[in-house]
């Protein structure tokens, strides 16, 4: 009886270790960032992202292929915006500097969803202010329009008769890598260091 739980115990143990043997496999396989994503996508990473063309701080038009060079942090939103993006995109902007300090070079990107101030020297003025290596884009009503259909982003404006007219918006902030494209996004909740944190997690993963 004891040799038959002997041979019982031994079988379990080999079926168990099995499973962990295919999860691993299928781990090493399948999604290379597992171990660092804390989201989760409807429709995976691929839903988002994609394809886009806009208008750099020069009045030139630029895609995706032009502006997302390597590690990139993507903000939609506007440069009249009186609280929500500066404290968004200034996070966004610590959270580069902290990866510099540990020499994980990341650019930050802003979009904006309000072309019609936003024009390309408001928004290359706006992102420079805010970090010297920030990409400001902006284009034409169309132009955004598309770009922000990709990221799946929200955005409407307000009663435009008012010259201070207010632009609702989402507030995710996007982390894209080249020749992979959308890999996560994360909150206005997350930290500098946090973000940081998490984005060393992917490009170590690179």
């Amino acid at each position: 009886m004891t040799r038959m739980y002997a041979i019982l115990a031994a079988v379990v143990l080999a079926i168990i270790l099995g499973g962990v043997w295919l999860l691993t496999l299928g781990g090493r396989s399948g999604d290379q960032f597992a171990q660092c994503r804390s989201t989760q996508i409807a429709g995976g990473a691929g839903a988002i992202g994609g394809p886009f063309e806009l208008l750099n701080a020069k009045g030139e038009t630029v895609t995706d292929k032009d502006v997302i060079t390597e590690p990139t942090l993507v903000y939609f939103g506007y440069t009249f915006c009186p609280d929500v993006c500066p404290l968004d995109v200034s996070r966004n902007a610590e959270a580069v500097d902290v990866l510099a300090e540990r020499s994980q070079s990341v650019t930050p990107v802003f979009v904006s969803i309000d072309p019609d101030r936003d024009t390309p020297e408001v928004v290359g003025d706006y992102a420079f202010n805010l970090h010297e290596k920030m990409i400001g884009l902006t284009g034409s009503a169309e132009q955004v329009k598309a770009a922000s259909k990709a990221y799946k982003t929200y955005y409407k404006a307000q009663d435009k008769s008012d010259e201070y007219y207010l632009v609702d918006h989402s507030t995710f902030t996007y982390l894209v890598l080249p020749e992979v494209g959308f890999v996560e996004f994360f909150k206005r909740d997350e930290t500098p260091e946090g973000m940081a944190d998490k984005v060393g997690c992917f490009l170590d993963a690179l």
